[in-house]
């Protein structure tokens, strides 16, 4: 194992604070966001290799990474990890973890914070490294490599709190403890919308808690995950405590899932796909000694209530920011409006006009508000949708997909009216720019529309009434709930994140109980003698 002198304690570390977001105004900013750009495209088409058992390996098969803005140009060559490597990957975490989990949480800790600090040192990389290949525009690609570095920072502070836990009562005549001891190898599988920020935030979770992990990253973004190993390997993490291992989910996922040294699972995707894995990983394998734990966050279908007594123009706002940021392929994103039918008409106006003020094309021109969706398959989905919409609401504006000289997967902002609660697009996750607008006869109704969905993750309400302020509290029914306020955004340490019913196990990342996914406590009696 790497040796890594610096030990941190939380006492000597300053309050965690959120990284400050970039100000692409600034002249000197937008040249050092254009240099980091033209770097980055001197690394396009570069190989990355397999990280397994503490080896970089590669498996003779490989896949290419493309730029959605662009498909022409190849962002990355990866290694396809084969069913017998990713056995192999999670035989050796499970044979390292022994070594790992003795490693000091303070040393550990160090070593996050080391990672943090790498990936702020070159911030601009790897925002860059995002425009290309998960096609955000440059705000939504800073925000992204921001909430990196604040899960870093915030889980090492964490990991240090839950080493030293408060005292327990004592029972008279003994020395009474609780310990958090980490749980074993954990399979990681991550989207590729958040591929900094949910990717690293998940893997780090589990690596400070002193598990070692299996990191499956998503398909469509995998050299950002590929940048943030290497960074793990910088700031010391041993080869062996993190797999890297990209490959099709069809064929080693469920292999990951199942295989009996698998401890816990940590996915972030779609509904269909973390259903199967709370279910595979239910049923107990031959050798298979513990109850795996999965932690799921599998989307949304977030609502924003637009109240009669509101400020209208924030709420169009909002409304707009929320489902046509990063083209709406967001879990938080928006794609129903539930509006007072008082402000109805108004407020369909106004949207209508901003909503086709959008600029949409390569996510490298600063000047774009929204890029491509993330592949052709995605974009044919979301067509889809948009033809079902057609005929259960109004096309108000959009509906196409958008030709660009690029051959780039771009769609139009799209907004439905008038949409039935009982419509496909009221009820299905679209994940694409694409949002139902339904009128609500009074503020108990919206409430009542709002709650009509399988999902339960975000939602935002625009009302001056404090009254509805504190009945919206109590009844609606999500994970993250704002108001006066988009639906998208949520920050570290200050919104803890997850969702209830289909929207996942509510594990609540960037929370003070998220390392309670990742650790078991021992509790500890002895006898005084």
């Amino acid at each position: 194992m790497a040796e890594v002198a610096q030990v941190v304690n939380l006492k000597s570390l300053p309050e965690f604070k959120n990284e400050p977001w970039q100000d692409f105004s600034k002249a000197e900013v937008r040249r050092a966001m254009a240099d980091a750009l033209a770097k980055v495209r001197g690394e396009f088409g570069r190989e990355y290799s397999l990280l397994v058992a503490g080896e970089w390996t590669k498996s003779g098969r490989t896949f290419e990474s493309r730029n959605p803005s662009n498909p022409s140009q190849v962002i990355g060559v990866l290694q396809k990890a084969t069913p017998e490597l990713a056995a192999k990957a999670v035989e050796d975490a499970h044979a390292y973890f022994a070594e790992w989990r003795k490693v000091p949480a303070a040393q550990r800790a160090a070593m996050l914070l080391k990672a943090g600090d790498i990936v702020r040192k070159r911030k601009f990389e790897f925002i860059a490294w995002q425009v290309f290949e998960a096609g955000k525009t440059w705000p939504e690609a800073d925000a992204d490599v921001c909430e990196a570095i604040d899960f870093c920072e915030y889980y090492a502070r964490e990991a240090l709190r839950y080493d030293a836990p408060p005292a327990v009562p004592q029972f008279p005549g003994e020395r009474d403890e609780l310990r958090y001891t980490p749980l074993g190898v954990g399979v990681v599988i991550p989207p590729w919308n958040f591929p900094l920020a949910i990717m690293g935030g998940t893997t780090t979770s589990a690596l400070v808690a002193g598990n070692t992990v299996v990191l499956k990253p998503a398909s469509d973004t995998p050299v950002n995950a590929a940048k943030f190993v290497e960074v793990l390997l910088e700031a010391g993490f041993p080869p062996r405590a993190v797999n890297f291992i990209p490959g099709s989910g069809g064929e080693i996922g469920d292999l990951l899932v199942e295989h009996p040294k698998t401890r816990f699972i940590s996915f972030t995707g779609s509904k269909e796909v973390g259903l199967r894995i709370v279910e595979l990983a239910a049923k107990t394998q031959p050798g298979q000694i513990w109850i795996k734990r999965v932690i799921a966050e599998m989307g949304g279908k977030d609502a924003i209530i637009v109240d009669s007594e509101c400020d209208l123009d924030a709420a169009v706002q909002g409304v707009l920011v929320s489902a046509f940021g990063f083209q709406g392929q967001k879990c938080s994103a928006c794609s129903r409006a539930i509006v007072d039918q008082s402000l109805y008409d108004e407020f369909l106006e106004k949207l209508k006009a901003k909503t086709e003020a959008i600029r949409v094309g390569p996510a490298e021109d600063p000047e774009n508000y929204m890029g491509p969706v993330i592949n052709a398959s995605a974009r044919k989905k979301i067509l889809d949708y948009i033809e079902i919409g057609k005929g259960e609401g109004r096309l108000v504006t959009g509906g196409k997909a958008i030709e660009h000289e690029t051959g780039g997967y771009f769609i139009e902002p799209t907004i439905f009216a008038d949409v039935d609660r009982g419509a496909r697009i009221f009820q299905e996750e679209i994940f694409g720019p694409v949002l139902a607008v339904t009128k609500a006869r009074d503020f108990g109704h919206a409430l009542e529309l709002a709650n009509d969905s399988e999902y339960g993750l975000t939602g935002s309400v625009y009302t001056k009434n404090r009254d509805k302020i504190e009945r919206a509290k109590d009844e609606f029914h999500v994970g993250n709930l704002y108001f006066n306020r988009k639906s998208t955004g949520a920050m570290v340490a200050s919104h803890p994140f997850g969702g209830f019913n289909m929207s996942g196990t509510d594990s609540k990342a960037g929370g003070p109980d998220y390392l309670l996914q990742f650790l078991q406590a021992k509790s500890i009696g002895e006898v005084i003698a």
